[in-house]
Formats: structure tokens, C-alpha cells, sequence
């Protein structure tokens, strides 16, 4: 084998090789072509790698690696001679020229890349496909086996000059740092938005504007770059900015400047000097503070509130258009002009819009201030929204209860209407308006919407209505039952009074459209022990006593309304019991029955009664009543006199006519059998039988 490659040497030496004017080793990344004639596997060409390695057919691995190309040759048939036999055709050369590179860091596709022997730093990150946005390109690195060079790419794309850019070699690894502006979160931004702040973030000489500018941040210290730079750098300061009182502080030193009075004048005298570490604080612009005779104020809710220099013949009208007009939450019937003596002027701007007030606006001078109130919500709880001067308490039954805001172009109805009106327990017929009056005093109406409405009275008889009053609608029972229950609500004049035997006794809700059986029907009607014929009604109403008496069983047997009183508010109603106890009736009222019936006693006697219909209210005659001899006593008419009857002869001819006149006042007595004359006779016949029956009996013995 060694025979071989000698005669392959002397052959190389013999026809010789192409010689170079250059001594160029082999670097990772070239390409190489090997040819040896009739040896297929060798027409691909060959790429050394990072090991600077590459692999030849049935050799395997070979390292070439710092080897000169014009060596190439030499150096391979060594290790081809142990496999070939024939390399008298053998040629090798570098066909391309190329690095093998690496790119890394904030880039598109970071990764290892064989570029051109003529790469620059540019032709790598364009392989790696450019740069990421975020990326902090004045601080790139290209990282050796001999260390690590920094450069700034930035300078050389501001410049143009590649010499700020090192030279690219093989193996080299070019890392790119993210912005430390951008954080430790990787999310998408727009790098018009990121402040030219490089690493300023973390570098003690960077200059930090912040304040009224449009990309607060740190900046890098240029030198050279003044006041103006910076904050152009910064987007230039905003419409709010204070550009007269500019603060700056460089070796905590305080220094003020003023950027109007600089460009007005174009002094560069004035531009203050620009340090490393020095902070730039514009502040926001503040109002001057408009004073002066010739100054009106409009506050409130009106667009553009304010100070407004007006002249001396400008009207109301004209400062609240200048102001922008009132706020859809404006309460421009609110409005005051507070004059500059101290003196306060209401205004209705509605009234006067609508055409409803004569009321002119009022005039306007130097120093006035004119304030225009929020709305107020009529939902809003807290009291202090409306004042006590100018609004209306609405309590009871409405369906809104609470204050309101009054007007004087409201009325009572707009106002109850304003509430959501009354509820159905609203007792409508009594609604009271207690109004303060001009005079300090107070004024009581109770106004019946019942009865205005019926009647379709005017507005004007509605009760006046002033700021401050206070208006209750009075609530009615749910049920008769629950109206006696609450009747310390109701007022006396507007009540009635039922005693005595009723199912529900007691003081009722009553106006004058009801009558008698309203009523009657509203304490459930009358009890099963109720004397339905001596009902009495007291009229209260009246300026004298006055007390009328009814006999309701014969308005239901006859149905004539006549016989029902008329009854009113305030009166009472009195329905006895049956078979009361005497002392309740009195002696001209009743008639007296004695003697030989079964329930002697006072019984309550009309004219329309008898005395059979008298003995038959007592139970009847005992069994040894004497009836033929019944006295009857007349008192009410005939005094001192008295007549007898006989029952047992009337009760055989049955003849009405022979009935005797009974009247109330009058007493009947029925004597016994025993007591009369006949009867004692016939007692002392008997005892004399029996002494003389006696007498012969002890004769005898």
C-alpha cells in the first residue's frame, strides 16, 4: 500500500499541481469538490461541519479542518490510497468558500446557518430572518473562542458605516438581546409605541422625561442632544402641558424652564444644559385664575363651566350660550344669580322657555355668578337634595310617599299624581292639605276628590298648594270588621256610631251618599235577639237633640222607604234586645200584666197590639185564673178608672169589638178563682158542712 501511495506522490510531483497566489485553509462551512475518474461516489460535493470534519466513501470520517487547499490533494490520497488503487485522475479544491455561523436571541429563526466567506453581520441576521420587534440592537454580540466583541448595530444603521461592524468568522455566534423595555413577558406591541430608549431602562446615565409628554420614558444620553431633542424623542409635550414651568434636575440641582418664552424669542441662552442622569418633569398646564370687574362666573351644570370675561351690555341669555347651555342634568327651573352685593335671584328658565312665566331674566353685571342646580331624582332618599323651602310632603296612601320638588305652576292633582296616585285603600273623600301661609301661619283643608270629580268642579276649587305643605290621604279599612279596629283614624265627623244587637258593634267609615242599611249591612245586619221594632236614631247633627224611632220589621213587611231615617255623619244608632229587663222601659212605654198568667211582668205594648196579643206575649192564664173577671186599669188616658173583661164569653163569640181599649201605661190583673166572692162562699158552706159532720160524729160516741 505504501508502494502505491508513493507512486501517487511521484506522479502529483511528476505532472504537477495548479498553484495559488493564496494560502487559504479549509474552515468549516466550505465546500469541497473530490473527483477520482469512474468513481460515482464521488460527483456530490462535500460540506466540512463544525467539527471540521467530512466524510469520504468507504473512509469515513476524515478532518480537514485547517488543511490549505492546495495541499487538499496531497492530503487526501493518504487516506484514499488504503481503499483506491488508481488515483492518477485525483483532484480536489475548495468550490465554495463558506462559514459555518451561528445566530441566536431575539430574532425571527434563531439556529445554525453556513453563509458566504463574505457574510457581514447584516447577511447573518438576514438568514435568521431579521430581527424580532423588541429587540436591543445597540448592544449585539459576537461571541468567540478568544472572548466576546459588543458592537452597536443601531450606530451603524444610523450611520451607514460598516466599520462599526466587526468581521464575520467561521463558527461564530452572533446573539441578539431583547430590550429590557419590553419586560419579562413575551407578548405582541407596536414598536412605534416603545420610547428610543435602548437600554436606558438600566443605564444610570439615561435621561427620564416624564409629566404632559406623549411617550414618557428613559432616554439614552446622547451627548450634544439639548432640552428640545429630548422631547421630541418623548413625542413633543401635550395640549395640557405647562410648557412654561419645565422642571429639570441634574446633580440635584432644581432648574426651571421656560419653553414658550424660548420659542417666542429663539434664545439659545435660555436651553438649560443637558447632563447624564438629568429628570425632566413637564407639568400640566393650569388655569389662571380669571378675577376682575369684568368677570362673570357660571357654574354648575352647564357644559363649560367657568370665568367668562363679558361685556358690559351682555344678557343672561348670552353668558349661558357662551357656557354651552344647561346639561340634560340640569334643574333649570332651579337657577339663581347670585349678584355681587349678596343678593340671590331665582330664575325659571322652563317657565320662561315655554312661555308661562312673565317673569324676564335677570340682568347681568360685572362680578355676578350665575349657579344652575342638578336634577333632582325623584327616587333620590336623601332629603338635603330638595331644601325645606321648596318642597311638598306627601304621606299615607299614595303609591310614592315622600318629598317632592314643588312648583307653583303645579296643582293638587299634579302633585298626587306625581306620587303614582292613590291606592286602592285610599280614602280619597278626605285628603288633608295643611299649607303655610304668607303670615307665618298655618292652614288646615280637607279637600273630598270623590266629590270633585263627581261634580266636575274647576281647578280652582282645588285647595291651594304651597312649598313646605304637607298632604295625607287617609287609608280605609280592608274590612268593616278591620274599620271598627282602626277607628282611632277616623275623624268624628266623618263616622258613625252603631250600638246594641249587631253582629259588629262599633264606630264605621260613613259619608252622606250612604244611608240606613248601608250601615246596618256593614256591622253584619242584626242579631237573632235583636227588637227590630224599637230601633232608635240619634241625630247628632243637628243644633237641637233629636231622636228618631223605627220599627224595621214593618219597613221589611211594607218596603216603604219613607219609614227609613235619614241618616247622617256623626250619628248613632241604638237596635235593642228582646224581653230587656223593666227598668230599662219606662212605665209609659209598656203595659202591666199581674195576677193569675204565667209570666206576669212590664211588656213593650204598640198600638197596633191587643189584650190577647198581650196575654199570649205573657205565656198565658194559669189554670185557675178567674177569666171571667180579667180588670184591665187605664192610666195612660182615663185616670182612675178600669173595666173588666170576660175571656171566657169573648172566647165563644170571638167578637173583636168587645176586646176593651188597651193603651201603654196600662195595667191588667187576672185575678185567681180563689179570691173571688163566689169561691169564698162556697169555701165557707164547705166548712160548715164539715163542723157539723164532726160534731154528729162525736154525738155519736
Amino acid at each position: 500500500m505504501q508502494i502505491f501511495r508513493c507512486v501517487a506522490l511521484v506522479f502529483i510531483a511528476l505532472f504537477g499541481l495548479p498553484s495559488f497566489a493564496e494560502d487559504y485553509s479549509i474552515q468549516p462551512g466550505d465546500e469541497l469538490t473530490i473527483s477520482i475518474p469512474g468513481e460515482e461516489a464521488f460527483s456530490v460535493p462535500f460540506t466540512v461541519n463544525r467539527d471540521g470534519d467530512i466524510h469520504l466513501p468507504e473512509i469515513g470520517r476524515v478532518r480537514v479542518v485547517g488543511v490549505y487547499e492546495d495541499e487538499l490533494p496531497m492530503f487526501l490520497t493518504e487516506f484514499l490510497a488504503n481503499v483506491y488503487l488508481d488515483l492518477t485522475g485525483l483532484d480536489a479544491f475548495v468550490a465554495k468558500k463558506q462559514m459555518l455561523i451561528f445566530v441566536s436571541g431575539y430574532v425571527k429563526e434563531p439556529g445554525e446557518y453556513v453563509v458566504p466567506r463574505s457574510a457581514s453581520i447584516q447577511t447573518a441576521l438576514q438568514y435568521a430572518g431579521g430581527l424580532r420587534s423588541g429587540a436591543q440592537i445597540n448592544k449585539l454580540q459576537l461571541r468567540r473562542q478568544d472572548g466576546q466583541i459588543y458592537f452597536d448595530y443601531k450606530s451603524y444603521l444610523d450611520s451607514g458605516d460598516a466599520s462599526e461592524l466587526p468581521k464575520l468568522q467561521a463558527m461564530d455566534e452572533l446573539f441578539v438581546p431583547a430590550s429590557p423595555i419590553i419586560g419579562n413577558v413575551e407578548m405582541e406591541f407596536d414598536p412605534a409605541k416603545i420610547p428610543d430608549s435602548g437600554d436606558a431602562a438600566r443605564d444610570n446615565t439615561a435621561i427620564k422625561v416624564f409629566g404632559e409628554v406623549k411617550s414618557p420614558g428613559s432616554f439614552s444620553f446622547r451627548p450634544g442632544k439639548g432640552i428640545i431633542d429630548l422631547l421630541m424623542r418623548a413625542g413633543g409635550v401635550t395640549r395640557y402641558a405647562g410648557v412654561e414651568q419645565i422642571r429639570l434636575i441634574a446633580d440635584s440641582e432644581p432648574q426651571l424652564f421656560n419653553l414658550k418664552r424660548y420659542l417666542e424669542t429663539g434664545d439659545d441662552s435660555l436651553l438649560p444644559n443637558i447632563q447624564p442622569g438629568t429628570t425632566i418633569f413637564v407639568p400640566i398646564q393650569v388655569e389662571e385664575i380669571k378675577t376682575g370687574g369684568n368677570v362673570v362666573y357660571i357654574m354648575g351644570e352647564v357644559k363649560k363651566p367657568g370665568a367668562f370675561e363679558g361685556k358690559e351690555d351682555a344678557t343672561f341669555m348670552d353668558i349661558l350660550a357662551n357656557a354651552g347651555g344647561p346639561t340634560r342634568y340640569a334643574e333649570s327651573r332651579q337657577i339663581r344669580v347670585i349678584k355681587a352685593n349678596g343678593e340671590v335671584i331665582p330664575f325659571d328658565l322652563t317657565a320662561f322657555t315655554e312661555g308661562g312665566s312673565s317673569m324676564l331674566p335677570p340682568e347681568i353685571e360685572n362680578g355676578d355668578a350665575i349657579f344652575i342646580p342638578e336634577k333632582t331624582d325623584i327616587n333620590e332618599k336623601s332629603w338635603l337634595k330638595v331644601t325645606p323651602n321648596r318642597a311638598v310632603r306627601v304621606i299615607g296612601e299614595v303609591v310614592k310617599p315622600g318629598r317632592f320638588e314643588w312648583s307653583n305652576e303645579m296643582s293638587l292633582l299634579d302633585l298626587i299624581a306625581h306620587t303614582g296616585g292613590p291606592t286602592s285603600r285610599a280614602d280619597t273623600s278626605t285628603i288633608e292639605v295643611l299649607s303655610p301661609q304668607p303670615d307665618g301661619s298655618t292652614l288646615l283643608t280637607v279637600f273630598n276628590l270623590d266629590k270633585f270629580m263627581k261634580t266636575g268642579q274647576p281647578e280652582s276649587a282645588l285647595p291651594k298648594v304651597y312649598a313646605g305643605a304637607t298632604v295625607r290621604v287617609h287609608d280605609l279599612p280592608v274590612d268593616p270588621t278591620d274599620n271598627k279596629s282602626q277607628w282611632v283614624r277616623q275623624a268624628s265627623e266623618k263616622s258613625i256610631y252603631i250600638f246594641g244587637q249587631v253582629g259588629a258593634p262599633g264606630r264605621y267609615k260613613f259619608d252622606d251618599d250612604m244611608h240606613f242599611l248601608d250601615i246596618l249591612a256593614a256591622a253584619d245586619g242584626p242579631t237573632d235577639k235583636a227588637d227590630l221594632h224599637n230601633i232608635r236614631v240619634s241625630h247628632r247633627d243637628l243644633p237641637y237633640s233629636k231622636v228618631s224611632k223605627l220599627n224595621l220589621a214593618l219597613y221589611f213587611e211594607t218596603g216603604d222607604e219613607n219609614i227609613l231615617p235619614d241618616v247622617k255623619t256623626g250619628d248613632s244608632i241604638y237596635i235593642p234586645e228582646k224581653d230587656r229587663l223593666w227598668i230599662d222601659e219606662t212605665s209609659t212605654s209598656t203595659v202591666r200584666i199581674l195576677g193569675a198568667i204565667n209570666k206576669p211582668g212590664r211588656y213593650r205594648f204598640t198600638d197596633d197590639m191587643t189584650l190577647i196579643d198581650l196575654i199570649a206575649q205573657a205565656a198565658g192564664t194559669k189554670g185557675d185564673a178567674y177569666i171571667e173577671k180579667i180588670t184591665i186599669v187605664n192610666l195612660s188616658c182615663c185616670k182612675n178608672q178600669a173595666q173588666s173583661f170576660d175571656l171566657l164569653a169573648f172566647s165563644k163569640t170571638a167578637d173583636v169589638t168587645k176586646l176593651p181599649l188597651l193603651r201603654a201605661g196600662d195595667t191588667v190583673y187576672i185575678p185567681y178563682r180563689s179570691a173571688s166572692a163566689f169561691q169564698k162562699w162556697r169555701q165557707g158552706l164547705s166548712d160548715v158542712f164539715q163542723f157539723a159532720s164532726i160534731a154528729a160524729l162525736l154525738g155519736l160516741i
